[in-house]
């Protein structure tokens, strides 16, 4: 997606050969137009895929997948990493290691909102070892749904996460693909 790729050109820096810092519109401050347009991308590629839920893990996959499920007329579940009062029961819970912030979180989603019915589409904001969208598989396998696809706004292509979920057999589409980080540039995949 040329608009995200130059957004990242644009205002992403690079913090170490295998950190993108992208805080000004997509994981601390977000652009609701750029946002739109990245739902409105993942409900083009989907739009005739019987998606009936979008998962997505809080907290920077949520605009996306909210814009998401927005153009795909959808409910959006996101996975919780702290458990809250309310949710006391009946909960599916995944480990995901988080290698950004190197520490293991327990995600969860209340078994309500998820059944062997849904067709889901997992977005997440990034995508590098692949553990949080594993988790979040794990999580719609729990409740018997179909994992449908997923959809990945930066994926660090350098990395091995996608390779991890397609030999899964897994369909991923990322909207812009890194494939590098050197030397405070960002390359990406030609396609």
């Amino acid at each position: 997606m040329k608009q995200l790729m130059d957004r990242i050109k644009q205002d992403g820096r690079v913090l170490k050969e295998n950190v993108l810092k992208v805080d000004s519109f997509l994981t601390h401050q977000v652009d609701p137009e750029l946002m739109s347009d990245i739902g409105k991308e993942f409900a083009k590629q989907y739009q005739h895929r019987n998606i009936t839920k979008v998962v997505t893990i809080e907290s920077s996959g949520i605009a996306p997948a909210a814009f998401a499920g927005l153009a795909l007329g959808v409910p959006v579940i996101f996975a919780r990493k702290q458990k809250s009062l309310t949710m006391n029961q009946e909960l599916l819970t995944a480990e995901v290691y988080s290698f950004t912030k190197q520490e293991t979180n327990t995600i969860a989603i209340s078994e309500r909102f998820l059944n062997s019915e849904d067709n889901v589409l997992v977005i997440d904001d990034f995508l590098a070892n692949g553990q949080a969208a594993l988790g979040l598989i794990e999580l719609c396998q729990q409740a018997g749904a179909h994992v449908e696809a997923i959809g990945i706004v930066i994926e660090k292509a350098f990395q091995t996460g996608r390779k991890l979920l397609e030999d899964k057999g897994f369909e991923v589409y990322s909207l812009a693909r890194i494939q590098s980080l050197e030397n405070n540039h960002v390359s990406f995949v030609e396609d």
